[in-house]
């Protein structure tokens, strides 16, 4: 379409219809040039109904003929070329040729008037440039000149491109001549399709080559069968044909086989409805759709090509016929590599099983050659048809069984060989322990014994008793040597401890523990019950604890049920003994670490403390003639006796006499050297360990009291000169010698504490000692709450309060607070 469009349509009457003129009239330029001119404004009814509105008013709008007829748009439309302007050597050499073209005006007659306007001449919108247009305004000149009026930029920009007022447009101020000329495309394709599409105008205005051709032509021949042909029915290419040789159809038909999930005989024979294109199009396998685009690179067949296709050689049914044979030869083509693929790996697959049957076999035959050594072996055990010591003998059975183990320990552990030694080490075994005695020999057949655990004996089981699972060597020393043990043990004389405990002793590494358990208990310990029974000890000469302490490291326990017998017959043996006489001890001594302490005391305080008892309460103190023995068969039984049941006989049946007697002989004037003498031997005759008792501490301190108040008041009318001084000066060195004593004892203590390490480490200060001691002694030691004493921390220790004070321990007296040792400490918590 031409610019000329834009400025008018010609008006043509047919048939009495008046069409409206669109030519560009005077009126029109005046009143598009004349910023003063009146504009209409748009009413309601126009800006809602467009074109369609009710007109009021004909003012002020562009003339027309009136009347609303309907317009004829079939009738072709002529398009007027306003032409372009000439440069100025051109409009010089138009001059020149003025005079040549005014004569020729005067030629032809002007043609008479129509109703249309006049059209534009050419040559009076060039060449005429005084001529003023309606409006009057001058061609060339004020071009733009209305933009003083407004906001526009148009004619700053056109100078800042070299536009010059007065002339033409262009890079030589040529302007244009002639409009702008339309080429016609062939088909309906889109722009580009069918090639440059510059005009001959187009060429001559602007021979600029442009660059874009080369890059049009490749890219024609990238869409080359995408787009019709550019030559048109002039360009005539020969067929160009694609040649696939075997090799290539079948690598493209592994990766079309690839690519498909179904197998090949499937997919051969699927029938496919191609409807992406124009035409439809049918393919009888997937390969032929993978392939519809693996054409050469080739143009369209043009219509010539196709004129003479169809005029010469039109054969459809023939080229159907022919393109489904190649398709065939191609499945034919794909088939055979596919069935030759699969063969091929069928042979691979074949000789993979080959070779694992091959290893299956030698493995077989391994086994058979090994099985065959493994049966030669066993026939070389002595069967029942052997004749006796024809046979092999336990060594070399031992020999045999470790070879199997060794060197064919799979076979040895599948077939269960190891039962065999049932069948054979057993006789062998049992006849040669026929004539065995353990109590003369206890380490005969010992190394066999054990040389046969190392074989038989199995890890993984684990018997705790003679049943059908039984490990073969467990089964061994229960069918073999415990008949032998049993038939010794039933003969056996209990008393005669030394031979069985040895025999025990030696064989008791080699038993298990169920068996060991067995011997022990089923056969040892009913023996040693029946022997306690028949024993007695008034009658009988040899100590019990000779032949039972023996068996305490193998039985321990298990001895529990022979004490109390063993109690009751010493006990009625002690109801008619006397302390003087010493054999009691020499036979209790034994037993007081092998009873419990409870039984223990228990039984001294039944047969043992009262007969002591009534021995002390027979004692007589004279402190002129004094008979000490029976003082000392008390003070004998003092490592048998607990030291407060000990204490406790002294304090109710000696200290009470004693006491009594020296306050008697304070009082008829006596000799404080002799009393001094008679008390420091008394306490000579206690052990240190009595003498730190408490009771016992202070029944001496009392008789010190005493001493003093006696000196002190002067009873008995006369006073030994320096009596007094003496019995002080005894007095404050027996109370150092217990200080002492207490402290040597309580470092003593200490050491031992912090040897054994108590409470997970040595004590770190004087209050973790106390609590290490009171944890030892069963006594509770916590602080009291918000109780305190001159500022420190009340205890309780046991029933007793005390504080601590840079290390030294203080106890609430009556009225005070006292220091004491630690030992006094835990005695009165006591």
């Amino acid at each position: 379409m031409s610019m000329s469009h834009l400025y008018g349509r010609r008006d043509e009457e047919e048939e009495g219809v008046e069409v409206e003129s669109f030519e560009v009239t005077d009126w029109d330029l005046a009143n598009e040039f004349n910023p003063d001119r009146h504009r209409h404004r748009q009413t309601k009814e126009q800006a809602t109904y467009g074109i369609w509105a009710d007109r009021d008013s004909d003012e002020d709008e562009r003339p027309s003929f009136g009347g609303k007829r309907s317009k004829d748009y079939s009738v072709p439309v002529n398009f007027v070329s306003a032409g372009l302007r000439k440069t100025a050597a051109e409009e010089k050499q138009l001059k020149g040729e003025g005079g040549s073209d005014d004569s020729d005006d005067d030629g032809p007659a002007a043609p008479p008037p129509s109703r249309a306007p006049k059209k534009l001449q050419m040559g009076n919108f060039r060449g005429n440039q005084s001529q003023r247009f309606a409006g009057g305004i001058q061609s060339g000149h004020g071009i733009g000149s209305w933009e003083k009026h407004t906001r526009g930029i148009g004619q700053k920009l056109l100078q800042k491109m070299g536009y010059q007022p007065g002339k033409g447009l262009g890079k030589n101020a040529q302007g244009i001549v002639n409009p702008i000329e339309a080429k016609v495309r062939k088909g309906k394709g889109a722009v580009g399709a069918y090639g440059n599409e510059r005009t001959q105008q187009s060429l001559q205005d602007f021979p600029v080559v442009d660059s874009d051709e080369e890059e049009e032509k490749e890219f024609q021949k990238e869409l080359g069968q995408w787009r019709k042909d550019p030559a048109g029915s002039a360009g005539k290419k020969k067929p160009k044909y694609s040649y696939r040789t075997a090799d290539e159809l079948r690598a493209k038909g592994k990766v079309a086989g690839r690519a498909t999930a179904a197998s090949a005989g499937e997919l051969a024979q699927v029938k496919v409805i191609d409807m992406t294109g124009r035409e439809q199009k049918v393919y009888y396998s997937y390969s032929q759709i993978s392939n519809k685009h693996s054409v050469p690179d080739e143009g369209p067949p043009s219509m010539s090509t196709r004129d003479q296709k169809g005029s010469c050689f039109a054969l459809p049914e023939l080229e159907h016929n022919l393109q489904l044979l190649i398709d065939l030869t191609e499945q034919d083509i794909l088939q055979s590599a596919r069935r030759l693929q699969h063969e091929k790996d069928v042979v691979v697959s074949l000789s993979h099983e080959s070779r694992a049957l091959q290893n299956r076999l030698d493995t077989e035959q391994d086994a058979i050659q090994r099985m065959e050594a493994v049966l030669a072996l066993v026939e070389r055990f002595p069967s029942g048809e052997t004749p006796p010591g024809e046979g092999p003998t336990l060594q070399e059975c031992a020999r045999i069984f470790e070879t199997l183990q060794t060197d064919y320990y799979e076979e040895y552990k599948m077939m269960g060989l190891a039962d065999l030694a049932v069948a054979v080490v057993h006789p062998l075994l049992k006849e040669k322990l026929h004539f065995w005695d353990p109590l003369k020999d206890s380490s005969y057949c010992l190394e066999d014994i054990g040389q046969w655990r190392a074989i038989l004996e199995s890890r993984d089981m684990h018997s705790s008793g003679p049943d059908s699972n039984m490990d073969p060597y467990h089964r061994l020393l229960w069918e073999v040597w415990i008949p032998v043990m049993r038939t010794c043990v039933s003969g056996w004389q209990p008393r005669m401890v030394g031979p069985m405990v040895d025999c025990v002793e030696v064989w008791a590494p080699l038993l298990p523990l169920w068996i060991l358990d067995h011997l022990l208990e089923q056969l040892i310990l009913p023996r040693l019950q029946r022997e306690v029974d028949n024993w007695n000890p008034l009658t009988d000469t040899v100590p019990i604890h000779s032949w039972i302490h023996p068996w305490l490291p193998l039985l321990q326990s298990r001895l529990e049920p022979l004490y109390p017998p063993i109690r009751s017959k010493l006990s009625n043996a002690l109801q008619r003994w006397h302390p003087s006489d010493a054999s009691a001890r020499l036979i209790l001594q034994p037993w007081k670490d092998v009873f419990t302490p409870g039984a223990w005391e228990a039984f001294m305080v039944k047969n043992i403390i009262p007969k002591l008892a009534l021995c002390l309460e027979e004692l007589v103190i004279n402190p002129h003639q004094q008979q000490m023995e029976p003082f000392h068969w008390v003070l004998d039984w003092e490592g048998m006796l607990s030291p407060s049941s000990l204490v406790s006989l002294l304090d109710k049946n000696f200290f009470t006499k004693w006491l009594q007697v020296l306050c008697s002989w304070l009082s008829n004037s006596p000799n404080y050297e002799e009393i001094t003498k008679w008390y420091l031997g008394w306490k000579s005759m206690f052990s240190d360990v009595l003498l730190a008792q408490p009771l016992i501490k202070e029944k001496f301190n009392e008789a010190l009291d005493i001493m003093n108040r006696a000196v002190s008041s002067g009873i008995g009318g006369y006073m030994q000169p320096g009596a007094r001084e003496n019995i002080a000066y005894l007095t404050q060195t027996e109370r150092r010698k217990d200080f002492q004593y207490e402290a040597m004892q309580e470092r003593r203590d200490a050491e031992s504490v912090a040897h054994r390490g108590i409470s997970a480490g040595v004590p770190t200060n004087f209050k973790d000692l106390i609590q290490a001691k009171a944890e030892e002694n069963n006594i509770v030691f916590m602080p009291l709450v918000a109780k305190r004493h001159e500022g420190k921390q009340l205890y309780t220790f046991g029933r007793i309060v005390i504080y601590i004070d840079r290390g030294v321990v203080f106890v609430q007296g009556e009225k005070t607070w006292v220091p004491t040792s630690l030992q006094s400490l835990i005695d009165m918590a006591k």
